[in-house]
Order: structure tokens, then C-alpha cells, then sequence
């Protein structure tokens, strides 16, 4: 699978499949992805490759190691960063409409008022591991 950018500067190669599909809907995802969450793909350590335009990603990582990577030019956020390495790329910046579904929804507790989950997704408070919301 391949997907880049809103302005294609920046391009990227991954494997064909993901770990997990997920939906995280708490109040750090809401402002990096400037929504009602992110939608994101987790990879496989050391599955994914800057295929364009690296130098123009800009990162932004907390002080736990926790960030995003998001295009200088036209601000598409990418990726999702943990010391150093790229975990996740953002389903919006994929190629083509290859045939996904969001398999969990992460943080329902903490959602923004105004979003309606939809889809038959397990919605968990918080983490996977804690109790299951609905769904």
C-alpha cells in the first residue's frame, strides 16, 4: 500500500496489511487531527518506508516520546510516532479506498460532545484493555 500528502510532497510505502485498525477519540487526537479523532492503521515494526519527500515531514513529539508526523507544506498529519519510529500512518493519507474497517473505537469516555460513533466497532472507555463501552 502506498499514500502521501494533500500536496504530494510526501510519499510513503507499507506492507499490505495492519496489526489493528483503531479509532482513538480522546482530547490529544481531537487537536492533532483537527476532528473527532484519528483513524489509524498500526503497522508492524520497521513496515513503512519514506518513499518521497522525507525532509519535508515535520514531527512534533511530547515528552514521553509520543508524536505526530505532518507534512511542512500542507499540514496533513501522517503518522504517529513513539521514539523515533513511525507506528501508524493516518487512513485518510492512504492510495486508492483499499478495503478497511475501524476495528475498535479508543477513549470513547473522553469524546468530543458533537461526535456520533457509528459502525458496529467495540467502543472501549479507554484503553482496549479496559471495560468495553458498547458495541
Amino acid at each position: 500500500m502506498t499514500g502521501e500528502c494533500l500536496c504530494g510532497s510526501i510519499q510513503y510505502r507499507i506492507g499490505d496489511r495492519f496489526s489493528k485498525i483503531r479509532a482513538c477519540h480522546c482530547s490529544r487526537c481531537r487537536k492533532a487531527f483537527s476532528g473527532s479523532g484519528s483513524a489509524v492503521g498500526w503497522l508492524e515494526p520497521g513496515d513503512h518506508t519514506w518513499t518521497e519527500g522525507e525532509s519535508t515531514l515535520q514531527t512534533y513529539v511530547d515528552r514521553r516520546g509520543v508524536g505526530i508526523g505532518f507534512c511542512r507544506s500542507c499540514g496533513t498529519t501522517l503518522c504517529g510516532i513513539f521514539d523515533g519510529a513511525v507506528l501508524c500512518v493516518t487512513l485518510g493519507t492512504l492510495d486508492g479506498d483499499p478495503t478497511l474497517s475501524i476495528e475498535e473505537h479508543i477513549f470513547v469516555g473522553s469524546k468530543a460532545c458533537w461526535d456520533q460513533i457509528g459502525g458496529t466497532a467495540p467502543q472501549y472507555f479507554e484503553a482496549p484493555d479496559s471495560a468495553r463501552v458498547e458495541g
